[in-house]
């Protein structure tokens, strides 16, 4: 595959998680350069010339600052941990702090990567349905939450990404290149199925980065 697009400096923050290790095998594979930000830099084995770790702590509003104020663009996969019993104010701290972090630097780019519980259906944010399993409530909430706080920032282009309804471990399709964009509806196949692979998550994330299609805007994918 050739790519066309210039490369860049991307600040990928929590990289050594399910959805950052894959964007940041993508990225590598179309050449970018690539700062890896996460709390534990051991958790990254992978070895590329275009790939420099570097461990820090979001909170740190300072440190990530520094970190992030030579760069193109700064892409968010952070999670505050599924099984944390305080993942709903972890994840909007971490989340408002690297906000702050990526305005400080004066940086022209952030993309999140979110949940898909703010998606509509008939009006309706997933996360609000009776069906919505109590494990995910806690974090698609606070994903929800700070879309809303997201949508208010004016001083830097961002992209916020919700997932397919399904995008998890089991997924199995790999890296097929192939999904189909949406905005705030997810995106239904003929067999009524939303899904994606972390891989193909991956590839939406890094064609977003090289094309900004959405610019100050929330978009979903799925096959």
């Amino acid at each position: 595959i050739t790519y066309k697009s210039e490369i860049m400096k991307v600040a990928l923050i929590g990289a050594s998680g399910f959805v950052g290790t894959s964007i940041l095998k993508e990225l590598l594979s179309r050449g970018h350069e690539v700062l890896a930000l996460v709390r534990q830099p051991e958790k990254i084995t992978l070895e590329n010339e275009k790939l420099t770790v570097k461990g820090v702590d979001v909170l740190d509003t300072n440190a990530l600052t520094n970190a992030v104020k030579n760069e193109d663009a700064v892409i968010s996969a952070y999670n505050a941990g599924w099984t944390n019993p305080n993942l709903y104010n972890d994840f909007l701290a971490g989340s408002e702090a690297i906000q702050k972090a990526v305005k400080d630097a004066a940086k022209p780019r952030l993309i999140v990567i979110g949940g898909a519980g703010s998606l509509e259906i008939n009006g309706q944010q997933l996360v609000d349905g009776p069906e919505f399993p109590a494990a995910y409530k806690a974090g698609a909430t606070a994903a929800r939450d700070y879309l809303n706080i997201l949508k208010k920032e004016t001083d830097f282009q961002w992209t916020f990404f919700s997932p397919a309804i399904e995008m998890h471990p089991g997924i199995t399709t790999g890296r097929t290149g192939k999904y189909r964009l949406g905005k705030d509806q997810p995106v239904f196949d003929a067999n009524n199925k939303c899904s994606l692979s972390v891989e193909d998550l991956a590839v939406v994330i890094v064609d977003e980065l090289e094309n900004n299609q959405h610019p100050q805007q929330r978009f979903t994918a799925a096959y």
